[in-house]
């Protein structure tokens, strides 16, 4: 009997023993109760409680999780249902009031969170729960954490992931989508062709003024030309005719000396002055502008008679200088 004793008093006291110790690994914690009240909370690494007295009512990670939110139904304000799922990732912050301010944790946030997608959807119209997904994201962010604060509870992200309207809603869409890409391709098909249109008429435009410019050059460079050409004329003529006159001048000059100093040259002066008489007749006969001049045959020994007398007489201009008098 005392052997048997011995051996119950050994088995209970190592089963105590081992009951006694606890490892927490790293990012856990536990909780621990003594004769049904909390007593204290059991770090990472090895623990010590008392066998029988002392439990281990709750043990969780402290470190961030996943939380998996179902695809439930909304309403928008515009009364379209859609459909909308969501992950929400969050972490214990103090494992004390994870346990005894709530029930059941996690099936407490799945719920709180459907409530408040459900508000928030209900708040939008659709098209505004396409556009302002970040927005929603961030909102929920904000009401869930303050929601679960009491419960020891950090919500770090939501993010919404699907939103998905009706199968009526989405034919709608389909519909309204398809219109407005027609609409659009007509607004910049009419939007090219006044473009184009435009841009033919400042081309017309423009090549009009272009050659109405080149004409207005072209026709003040020929009156140029015809200016410096005119100019030209009359400084050429004036040259030719000072020229002549020059050479008149200095022609009487030789003729007025020579008879001063050989009087015998009256004659063959004589001769040349009946000479040009008659080449001028000739010349007047010969231009196209010519005119009819009538003389008698007879008249032209008379006329030359005439001439040699002017020159016998001395009567030839007398020339000083490049002047005649």
């Amino acid at each position: 009997m005392n052997e048997l004793f011995l051996l119950v008093a050994l088995a209970l006291g190592g089963s105590a023993l081992a009951g006694s110790v606890k490892v927490t690994n790293q990012g856990n914690e536990a909780l621990v109760e003594r004769l049904g009240s909390y007593n204290k909370k059991l770090e990472p690494g090895l623990s010590f409680v008392f066998p029988f007295i002392d439990k281990v009512v709750f043990r969780e990670t402290i470190r961030e999780k996943v939380l998996d939110i179902p695809p439930q139904k909304c309403i928008t304000r515009d009364n379209v249902s859609i459909e909308v799922d969501a992950v929400v990732y969050w972490r214990i912050v103090d494992m004390e009031k994870a346990w005894y301010k709530v029930e059941n944790l996690q099936s407490a946030m799945v719920n709180l969170v459907l409530t408040q997608i459900r508000s928030e959807m209900g708040r939008l119209e659709l098209d505004e729960t396409f556009t302002a997904r970040a927005q929603i994201n961030e909102i929920l962010l904000r009401d869930l954490d303050i929601a679960t604060d009491p419960w020891g509870v950090k919500v770090t992200r939501v993010e919404l992931r699907d939103i998905i309207p009706s199968l009526a809603v989405q034919e709608s869409m389909e519909l309204q989508m398809s219109a407005e890409r027609r609409k659009r391709a007509a607004i910049l098909t009419s939007e090219g062709d006044r473009e184009s249109a435009v841009n033919s008429a400042k081309g017309r435009a423009e090549a009009q003024i272009l050659e109405a410019e080149a004409q207005q050059k072209a026709t003040i460079l020929q009156a140029e030309a015809h200016q410096k050409t005119i100019v030209l004329q009359a400084q050429a003529e004036r040259q030719q005719q000072v020229l002549k006159a020059q050479a008149t001048a200095e022609a009487l000059q030789i003729i007025t000396k020579t008879l001063q100093t050989n009087p015998e040259a009256r004659e063959a002066l004589q001769f040349l002055i009946a000479q040009n008489y008659l080449d001028m007749g000739t010349k007047i006969g010969s231009s196209d502008s010519s005119k009819v001049m009538f003389m008698d045959p007879r008249s032209i020994p008379a006329t030359i008679e005439g001439m040699r007398s002017i020159v016998s007489d001395g009567q030839i201009p007398h020339v000083n200088g490049d002047r005649a008098k």
